[in-house]
Order: C-alpha cells, then structure tokens, then sequence
C-alpha cells in the first residue's frame, strides 16, 4: 500500500484587470506653444523607445502633462502612484494563497493510489500586465516608493525582460515586455518629506525633462480655462502670483495652484481682479497666506504689507493694460471707416 504516491506543486498565474484607464482629451486642458513643445519632445522619445521622467516642483503641472503625452500616445493607460510602502511585489505581483487537491484510487482493493497537488496562486500586479498588454505606464511621483521597489524597472527599461522570480517553476520566471510598451514617470526632486533618492541605475535609463512655472500666456490661459474668467482679470491674478514668487519663502510657490484658486472664488462671487473689488482682496491674502506667513520682523509679520503693494501695482498694470486696448480698439474702428 502506498507505493503510488505522487505530489506535485505547481504555480497558477492569475491575470488581474480593471486597472486601466483610458484618457481623454479634457476641455480644460490648455494647448500653448510651450506645452506643444514639451509634448512633441516626450512623443519623440517615447516613440524610439526611451521613458520619459518629468520632473519639477509641485505645480508645474507634471502629471497633467503625463496623461495628456500618454493620451497622444493612443495605448491604454496603467497608473502607478508611488508610495513608501510598496514593495516589489506591489508592482509585479504576488502569491495570493494555495489551493490543494488529492485524489485517491483504491480501485484494486490492495493497492492504494494518492496523488496530490498543491497550487500556488500567483496574482499580477500592475506593471506586470502594463508589460504583458503594453500599456503606457505612468509612475507618479516615482520617488515617494523605496528605491528597492523599483528595481524590476531596471531590467524593463534596458532588456525589455520583466524578472518574475517567483514563477521560475513554471518557466515563466523571466517575461517578454510587449513591443508597445512605454513608461512615463513624474517626480518632485525639491520635495523632502517622503521622498526617496532615486538609484542612479533607473536615473541613467530615464531622459529627464525639467519642468518649470510655465510662462505667462500659458499660465493666463489655463487660468482662464479652468475659472471661466476673463482675460484682463486671469492677466492681473497672473501677474500677482508671479511677483510674490520672487518675494515669499519659497521661489516656486505660490504656484499656478494659486491662480487657479483665486480665480474660480473670484468668479464665483462674480467679481475682478481690480483694487476696489473686496472679494479680490480678501481672497488673494488668504491663498497667498501660506506663502507669507513665516516671514516675520520682529515677531511680526511683514509680508501682509508686500502682499498689498503688490496687489495695487498689479491692479494699475491691468488698468494700462485695459486703456491701451481700448485706445488699439478704437484706432483699428477709425482705420476700417
């Protein structure tokens, strides 16, 4: 009896779904020659091959800038965000569990057949199927993840080989990444709270493009786009926000963020960006206040001051602005009479 034991362990692999998304183009998303030209670049490299890394300070609009160059691209999307807590697996995948099963054969009554077979159940994770199906993956904010997290990307990027070693025993240890592939990261090298150094082996496979604040016509009309108000008003918060750059705590803040804000509250009180508008005033020192408040003389603080004469010298440029318009508007009437 038992002379026909037989065990086998075998690993499944489970496909996951459902973390695609498909982007589409937004009625708010502002075409300018500059952002033409960052998204020509990034379509060049990506269409050779190589991943894209923008990177820059908070606001400078990175990952609008990634899902609009990866919607151009035409592929599926598969969005990764980075976090301290990932780990390899959270990546490629993992084992989900066993299932065994055992079948016994006494059909001649003297001799007993078993067999058993345990199944190890193998989960994809995300980028595991982003390089089976390829999909355009976008890593957000890469560098929030532990540098040993990423490793898996090293080979991707250079071999187009995923190293799944968990499924050696299958044979399906290494894995072809699909010739669509591509990769778009996104990272904040000025931000030091939960940040990580990214290893110089993903830096060196990676071409990095730098984001800056956006210039001014940009800017003015994304601050339009996503506030509905006019140009003369989206000019002078423009202008505002640009100034007190070079003034507050921080020359990357406030950012395009600020406009943004004050501009949707000033339309919805129905208001402008004029000296004599209260809401205008009230509004601009309470999202600038995160920007000014540290700067302090003599335990108090003194940018509220700064904040206000940049506001009027911003109020009197719009009113130039305005007169010089009207005044161009007139003489093309007089001409075309």
């Amino acid at each position: 009896m038992g002379n026909g034991d037989v065990r086998t362990v075998t690993v499944v692999r489970m496909k996951s779904d459902g973390d695609r998304v498909e982007p589409e183009p937004s009625d708010e998303f502002v075409s300018t020659p500059y952002v033409d030209e960052l998204t020509d670049r990034a379509l060049a490299y990506l269409k050779v091959g190589f991943p894209v890394h923008f990177a820059g300070p908070a606001g400078t609009g990175k990952t609008t800038l990634a899902f609009h160059v990866a919607a151009r691209v035409g592929r599926p999307v598969t969005l990764i965000h980075g976090d301290h807590e990932f780990g390899s697996s959270d990546l490629i995948g993992r084992d989900a569990g066993y299932r065994r099963s055992k079948l016994v054969d006494n059909f001649i009554h003297s001799v007993l057949k078993t067999q058993e077979e345990t199944r190890s159940f193998w989960v994809d994770n995300r980028l595991t199927t982003a390089c089976e199906r390829g999909d355009t993956l976008v890593y957000d904010e890469f560098n929030r993840s532990r540098a040993e997290a990423n490793n898996a990307l090293l080979t991707i990027l250079s071999e187009g080989i995923l190293n799944v070693p968990k499924l050696r025993t299958t044979g399906e240890g290494y894995m072809k990444v699909h010739p669509e592939f591509r990769a778009i990261f996104t990272s904040n090298p000025e931000e030091y709270a939960g940040v990580h150094k990214a290893q110089d082996a993903l830096l060196d496979r990676l071409i990095t493009v730098k984001l800056g604040h956006y210039d001014r016509e940009t800017e003015t009309q994304i601050t339009m786009a996503k506030s509905g108000i006019s140009r003369e008003d989206a000019e002078t918060i423009v202008d505002l926000v640009c100034e007190m750059r070079g003034v507050g705590v921080s020359n990357h803040r406030p950012t395009i963020r600020a406009c943004i804000m004050i501009a949707k509250v000033l339309g919805q009180y129905g208001g402008h960006a004029q000296w004599d508008d209260r809401h205008f005033q009230l509004v601009c020192r309470d999202v600038l206040s995160a920007d000014t408040a540290k700067v302090t003389r003599d335990g108090r603080p003194v940018m509220s001051d700064k904040v206000e004469e940049i506001m009027r010298r911003a109020c009197e440029s719009r009113t130039g602005r305005v007169a010089v318009r009207h005044r161009k508007g007139a003489k093309d009437a007089s001409s075309e009479g």
